[in-house]
This record gives C-alpha cells, structure tokens and sequence, in this order.
C-alpha cells in the first residue's frame, strides 16, 4: 500500500486517475467522504473509514494507492509501505491549479495565498516522512506512474511473491 502525499497542484489526482486506468485500485480522499472539517478546522481523515479500508487492503493482496494531504495522515504511516512525496516549485503547483477544471480549490487569492503559506509549512514535514520523493515538474507521466507501480511491486495490481524493490 502506499500513499500520495503533497500539496495542491502536485498532480496526486491526476497520478491516481493513470493509476487506476492500469487497473490499479486507487482512492483519493479529497472526495468520496474520507475527510472531515469539523468547526472549520484542518482537514482530517475519519479515522475509522482508512483504518478500514486499510485493513481490507492489507488482506487482498491488491496493490492499493491512497492520495491525500490532512493533518492526521502521520496516525497511518505505519501501514503504508511506502509514503511518496509528489512535489514541485510553488510557481508549476500555481500554474496547473489555475489551469485545472477539476477542482475549484486555488482560484481566488486567498486560496493562492495559503497555498503558499502552506507549501513553506507543511511540505517540509511530508518531505521527512517520505520514503520516497518525485517532482512531478520534471518527470512525465507516464514515468511517475511507472515509478510508482515499481515502487509497489505489483506490476499487476496483485502482489507477487518475493522481495519488495528498494525505491
């Protein structure tokens, strides 16, 4: 199993939808009710809900990609095989948000303006928890994706047996 961690812009949606068209079970956690905001506060997984996705994963078999960035990831890390940064310069991460229809996060100013904030902030603690770190400026796609499937050592999306790669 292993987790997409970085900020916006860094292209953790765009990996998991390549992923998951290579027939990957993928799940980013920004929708599909993975995250809470009580009071208005950080963002948070609801514990219970990735405890048990988790769980079932680590069963199957099945390589599994979580994408996500909230404060109480670090509860998890534990289970991941591998926590992969996906990172770029501030300037790529604000091109593609502003480019991006997907997602209306980071259009308005303020928004911009904490993705700044927070990239000086927070990118330094995923960066030393990762295992592994891509900058998605410089690598194609296809070579992330690629990375990624290697680092899983599930070519397939089932896990074969022997050793995992060394990333």
């Amino acid at each position: 199993m292993i987790l997409l961690t970085g900020m916006s812009g860094t292209g953790k949606s765009t990996v998991l939808k390549s992923l998951s068209e290579r027939g990957f079970r993928a799940v980013d956690t920004d929708s599909g009710g993975w995250i809470d905001e009580p009071d208005g506060t950080e963002r948070r997984w609801l514990e219970d809900r990735i405890a048990a996705l988790l769980a079932a994963h680590e069963r199957s078999g099945e390589a599994l990609f979580v994408a996500g960035t909230v404060w109480n990831q670090y509860v998890f890390y534990e289970r991941f095989d591998y926590v992969v940064l996906l990172s770029a310069p501030v300037e790529v991460m604000l091109e593609r948000i502003a480019a991006r229809e997907s997602n209306p996060f980071g259009k308005t100013a303020e928004e911009r303006e904490r993705i700044i904030a927070d990239t000086a902030e927070v990118v330094p603690m995923l960066r030393a928890a990762a295992t592994v770190e891509i900058d998605t400026s410089t690598a194609h796609l296809d070579d992330i994706v690629g990375r990624l499937v290697e680092i899983s050592g599930i070519p397939n999306g089932r896990r074969r047996r022997g050793p995992r790669p060394t990333p």
